[in-house]
């Protein structure tokens, strides 16, 4: 039997049960990460071309495994601004970065759904290969709900 528990930030869904296989993700701490991560008190943001930051809220689910040793977070953005033209085509998406005081949370498990020939949804998943990462993936989640005046219901 699985535990169901809902959190809801704006959008945002918690629900434990088996997760899915691991993919590429890195958590990178402030002290060793770039200079646009090392700023202090940083707002928690998400980016997908480094320096801009997304300003579309996603829908957030998150998965923990029975064991609660991993889980997974996957983010969906509907029509995200990084895709408009101010963007320039020029700009390479290597991955969804997560950055706040801490550092960066970076994935390059990141694919569009294509809606009459042009990207209209985006999904990044990233991978919680042990408890600590989990921990530091909430913690960014709870700086950014802060950040973005979203607030924490239990239900």
């Amino acid at each position: 039997r699985i535990k169901v528990m809902v959190l809801v930030v704006h959008i945002l869904a918690l629900a434990f049960h088996v997760g899915s296989p691991a993919r590429v993700s890195r958590v990178v701490p402030a002290h060793v990460s770039t200079p646009c991560a090392r700023m202090m008190a940083r707002a928690a943001e998400i980016q997908f071309i480094k320096g801009i930051d997304e300003t579309v809220v996603p829908d957030i689910k998150l998965t923990r495994s029975k064991d609660g040793l991993t889980g997974t977070a996957t983010f969906i953005f509907q029509q995200p601004s990084f895709l408009e033209a101010t963007a320039g085509p020029q700009e390479e998406i290597t991955g969804m970065y997560m950055v706040d005081e801490e550092g960066e949370i970076v994935t390059t498990d990141v694919n569009a759904k294509f809606i009459n020939g042009k990207p209209r949804v985006v999904e990044a998943v990233f991978i919680m290969q042990n408890p600590p990462t989990w921990d530091r993936v909430m913690r960014f989640l709870e700086r950014y709900a802060e950040s973005h005046g979203l607030g924490f219901n239990s239900a």
